[in-house]
């Protein structure tokens, strides 16, 4: 056998390839990064931008990057960024030794959700919430004082709303963690990128049924909102 033979295999009815090695073990090909998290290359002549948040912030991420081409280094956190207390866990690693001129950021989402004794996502009646009020103002203080020392313009991204028939959720609970945000971000003199207030009128439209998650023309909304926000942020050239 050579050193590496092309195996065809049929099964039913579909070819795969499997590239096998001289051992005879097969060789998985790595599958290729998701373009949200995918390594950004920095034009050095541009702002650099970084985005914080969850599965919502990482549905509009390529769109946002597409929208500011040419006019800033669009960059986002490796992972979701779920509640609060992952935040306080991981900002250091995300913020690393980089200097950011802007920070888009979120929590609230993970941080309003049901869950059981184990953790995993649950009927509201049959779970508590991830992080209740009260902590989420202490934790959200504590990651805002952080990102303050960067001296990045900072800009804050509301939660957006929970619809009904949302698992592990309830409706109206957005409000009253934005409400608590509101309060942080008045205090801190942080603008926001009210995409609440987007979103509320438009839920069934922009919004997945019964569902926290966008369609690919909601994130592409979002997308758009948080863009404008953050060029107004952008150092002037």
């Amino acid at each position: 056998m050579s050193s590496k033979t092309m195996q065809i295999l049929f099964t039913v009815g579909i070819i795969s390839v499997t590239t096998m090695t001289e051992t005879g073990f097969a060789q998985k090909k790595k599958r290729a990064p998701n373009p949200e998290f995918a390594k950004v290359i920095d034009d050095p002549a541009l702002p650099r931008v970084l985005l914080i948040g969850d599965s919502i912030s990482i549905g509009y991420t390529v769109d946002v990057r597409k929208l500011l081409e040419g006019k800033a280094n669009v960059h986002r956190i490796p992972t979701n960024g779920g509640p609060t207390t992952r935040g306080l866990q991981s900002i250091d690693a995300w913020l690393g030794d980089s200097k950011w001129d802007v920070i888009h950021f979120n929590w609230g989402l993970h941080d309003l959700k049901y869950i059981s004794k184990k953790g995993g996502l649950v009927a509201p009646e049959k779970g508590k919430q991830q992080v209740p009020l009260a902590e989420y103002e202490k934790n959200l203080t504590k990651l805002v004082e952080r990102l303050e020392q960067t001296k990045a313009k900072l800009i804050w991204r509301n939660t957006t709303p929970v619809p009904e028939g949302a698992a592990g959720r309830m409706p109206g609970d957005s409000v009253k963690y934005n409400a608590v945000a509101a309060k942080i971000m008045e205090q801190h003199n942080i603008p926001i990128d009210d995409q609440f207030s987007f979103v509320k009128p438009q839920m069934d439209k922009l919004m997945r049924p019964a569902n926290v998650h966008f369609t690919t023309a909601g994130s592409l909304a979002l997308a758009k909102q948080a863009v404008a926000a953050i060029e107004k942020a952008l150092p002037k050239k």
